[in-house]
């Protein structure tokens, strides 16, 4: 016979898992210090800046 499992624990397991995964990612996405955030508001604000100055007007 086969190991006998007790499914509420593997469930709980597996929900486990899927909570630490779900963490991880969340950790990459929002887990920044609010001078890393500044910081590439700023890159970006310079970038959208530099880009618009090279734009051509209609007249041309």
């Amino acid at each position: 016979m086969g190991e006998v499992v007790n499914l509420n624990r593997f469930r709980k397991q597996a929900a486990r898992q899927q909570d630490k995964a779900k963490a991880e990612a969340n950790r990459l996405t929002f887990g920044r210090t609010k001078v890393e955030k500044l910081t590439t508001e700023k890159e970006r604000a310079q970038i959208i800046s530099h880009v618009d100055g090279h734009k051509l007007t209609p007249d041309e």
